[in-house]
């Protein structure tokens, strides 16, 4: 089953923001990239750092650290120093608010 969890309502999440959620205990990053949102860990796979404060390029995000690069779309992880993908989340827009979904167990 799909839970949904509430990032931000649509007008007060403008395009090229980011907004982390707890999912479980772990950190989602939610952008919004000209309108379109996407979810991933908010965790690069090569030293830990929060993705959410690296710079997004196109469809990617570039880690602040090491500047590994992932795509927002796939989490695949684009360039080293990163080589394991990062996770990535659906999002949907619901009665105005974006929403991340958590698979639960």
């Amino acid at each position: 089953m799909q839970n949904w969890i509430d990032v931000a309502a649509v007008s007060d999440f403008p395009a090229g923001a980011v907004r982390t959620v707890e999912a479980r205990g772990l950190e989602i990053a939610v952008f919004n990239v000209d309108g379109y949102y996407y979810a991933i860990a908010d965790c690069c796979t090569h030293e830990a750092e929060r993705l959410s404060g690296g710079s997004i390029e196109g469809l990617d995000v570039v880690c602040p650290l090491h500047q590994a690069r992932f795509s927002l779309v796939t989490g695949r992880a684009l360039s080293p120093p990163a080589y394991e993908p990062v996770m990535t989340y659906p999002v949907r827009v619901d009665g105005g608010m974006v929403q991340v979904g958590d698979q639960s167990a």
